[in-house]
């Protein structure tokens, strides 16, 4: 509960139409992409980094959680107040604040919606590289606050290697810069630290871009398998060439009939799976590598390999992989996405192992994921409704996480921790290790106001609300 007074204070600070407070309104922020919930006791919109800064002071000054929040489409609950209190939802400071192209920098503010990035820059002969499949509705902050990645993060990385600098406001309402538009500057490397850190750590106002120039050439190939393991098979040879594609991702026959009956993409629904590769540089070098892929993929017995032939083609191959998720909805009311990873060599038996679950739990689970760097999304499909089943597709999801980890992978790739994989943590990281982390998250936030309940299991950051323990 957020004490009287303070409630006072937020709406002087922000104004009548700067704070939601009603339980209609609440319920809409009560949840993310993922099946959790959680109501918070007031909603607030800063427009600005002093009213962020205001707003962190009053509840520092009264021991009130704050969770922040971008466009709600994360997957793992990171946007979930878990322990009620404020959400700062960023959904007004959404400029774009300088274009400097010559030094190929962006400075935004959190609430920019990932896309509106590229679109502003793209005439100009420049693009923003991280690229989710939510990227027409999520938000720098939130991909700031998971490390967010995308189909091209096997060439491009994720968005860490992308953000040079950051504007945080602090627990008790300091503002602080990291970094710039430089690479390297001295002291340590906070903003690496701030990125990914789920809002655990400081709530960011602004954030600094690299920009990349468009590639003078793209190809685009979609090759289609009767076998999953042909396909894995093929990942594996295409990197053993010394090839990178900027994009090498699969789906499986259960995700391309989904995408195919909502989209229209092309997709043959008859496959065991798809590999959609993608390639840029230069013209000459470009059409090198469309040709040795080709050839690999049919020595790898790819049935058929369909080159782009067109801006047209290749937007209509990528329309089915972007709106996948979209397109469940149709097929079912309810899904859990997964996010693990596992060393592309591994991708067979990996697929072997969710298969097998699939089975064990009587739950279809299809798969679409970013095969060129092993990071996995089995999508799990289920029914609320139906006593038990959300249950099953959890401890489902559970067991191939933990499968990815003997496979010496990890939990997850660009999704977050967030509370869905809380308890997986002491699976994957020594209790030194999640105690390490433990400190850090004092050093910032020595009250535990920031998203509390989140990464850190309770017997390693207990959460206190209000002063007082609750978990």
């Amino acid at each position: 509960m957020i004490p009287e007074q303070a409630r006072r204070e937020l709406a002087a600070l922000l104004g009548p139409r700067g704070y939601l407070d009603q339980p209609e309104d609440l319920t809409l922020y009560e949840y993310d992409g993922s099946p959790d919930k959680g109501r918070p006791d007031m909603v607030v919109f800063p427009r600005s980094t002093e009213e962020v800064a205001g707003v962190m002071r009053i509840a520092s000054r009264y021991s009130i959680p704050v969770t922040a929040r971008g466009a709600g489409t994360g997957l793992s609950g990171g946007s979930i107040p878990a322990c009620g209190g404020i959400v700062v939802a960023f959904t007004r400071m959404k400029r774009i604040l300088e274009l400097d192209l010559d030094n190929e920098r962006a400075v935004v503010e959190p609430g920019v919606a990932n896309l509106d990035v590229t679109l502003a820059v793209q005439g100009r002969g420049y693009f923003f590289a991280p690229d989710p499949s939510s990227q027409r509705a999520c938000t720098i902050g939130g991909n700031v606050a998971e490390n967010a990645s995308g189909p091209h993060t096997l060439a491009y990385g994720v968005t860490t290697n992308h953000v040079t600098g950051l504007e945080i406001v602090l627990a008790d309402g300091t503002v602080v810069e990291l970094g710039g538009k430089e690479f390297d500057r001295p002291g340590y490397d906070l903003t690496s630290l701030i990125v990914g850190s789920e809002g655990t750590l400081a709530l960011v106002t602004k954030a600094v871009l690299r920009l990349m120039r468009m590639p003078e050439h793209v190809k685009t190939l979609l090759a289609i398998y009767d076998s999953t393991e042909d396909a894995g098979r093929t990942v594996s040879e295409i990197t053993a060439r010394a090839i990178t594609p900027v994009a090498l991702e699969m789906m499986d026959g259960v995700m391309l009939r989904m995408v195919e009956e909502a989209t229209g993409a092309g997709y043959p629904k008859d496959a065991a799976a798809v590999l959609l590769i993608e390639l840029e540089g230069l013209r000459e070098a470009g059409e090198e590598q469309a040709v040795q892929v080709e050839q690999i993929c049919r020595a790898c017995r790819a049935r058929e390999v369909r080159v782009a032939r067109s801006a047209s083609e290749r937007e209509l191959l990528w329309k089915g992989r972007k709106n996948a998720f979209g397109a469940i909805g149709r097929v079912s009311p309810y899904y859990l996405v997964q996010d693990g990873v596992v060393p592309r060599a591994r991708l067979p038996a990996a697929l072997r192992f969710i298969h097998e679950v699939s089975e064990r739990y009587g739950l279809v689970i299809s798969n679409i994921f970013h095969a060129g760097d092993g990071n996995l999304h089995p999508i799990i499909l289920f029914d609320a409704r139906q006593p038990g089943q959300l249950e099953r597709a959890r401890a489902a999801a559970n067991e191939i996480l933990k499968h990815a980890v003997d496979l010496g992978g990890t939990i997850t790739g660009e999704h977050g921790v967030g509370l869905e994989k809380i308890e997986l943590m002491p699976y994957l990281f020594r209790r030194d290790t999640l105690e390490a982390f433990a400190g850090v998250q004092r050093l910032f936030d020595p009250q535990g106001l920031l998203n509390p309940g989140k990464i850190l299991p309770p017997d390693i950051a207990p959460v206190r609300v209000a002063g007082k323990l609750v978990a």
